[in-house]
C-alpha cells in the first residue's frame, strides 16, 4: 500500500466518514423508493381513473337512446358499436316510413371522434354511402 493510504486508513476519520457516505446512500435509496411509490400509485390511479371513464362512456352508449335529445325513437335505432354506436331510421317504428338514414356516434366527456369515425363522417358528407341488397349463391 501507499504511505497516504495508510494514512488514510489509519485516521480517526475515516469511520465517521464512511459511515456519513453509508447514511446519505441509504437516504438517496429511501429517497428513491418513496418516488417510485408514489409514481406507481399515481400511474394506477391514473389507470382506474382511465378505466371508469370508458366504462361510463360504454353504459353511456348502451342507455343514449333513452336518454333526452337523442335524435330519433329509440325502436328506431340500432347498436352498432365500430365503427359508429347505432344506426337509426327515424319514421320506420311510428309508420313504417323511413325519414332518413342516421349514423349516431355517443361522445361523453372530453373523448373525440377516432381516425375511422372521422373517415365515415367524411364519407357520409361527401354522399360516398350506397344500399346494397347482397344475395349469396347456394353452396
Amino acid at each position: 500500500m501507499t504511505e497516504k493510504l495508510k494514512i488514510l486508513l489509519n485516521s480517526p476519520y475515516i469511520l465517521p466518514i464512511l459511515a456519513l457516505i453509508c447514511l446519505i446512500l441509504i437516504l438517496l435509496l429511501i429517497i428513491q423508493r418513496i418516488r417510485f411509490d408514489m409514481r406507481i400509485k399515481k400511474e394506477r390511479q391514473d389507470a382506474v381513473n382511465r378505466s371508469r371513464a370508458v366504462i361510463a362512456g360504454q353504459m353511456t352508449e348502451q342507455v343514449a337512446p333513452f336518454l333526452k335529445d337523442f335524435p330519433c325513437n329509440p325502436a328506431d335505432a340500432r347498436f352498432i358499436g365500430k365503427p359508429v354506436d347505432f344506426i337509426a331510421f327515424p319514421g320506420l317504428m311510428e309508420n313504417n316510413e323511413v325519414k332518413e338514414v342516421l349514423l349516431i356516434e355517443v361522445k361523453t366527456g372530453t373523448s373525440t371522434l377516432s381516425n375511422r369515425e372521422k373517415e365515415v363522417r367524411k364519407a357520409v358528407e361527401q354522399g360516398r354511402v350506397r344500399y346494397i341488397e347482397y344475395n349469396p349463391q347456394q353452396i
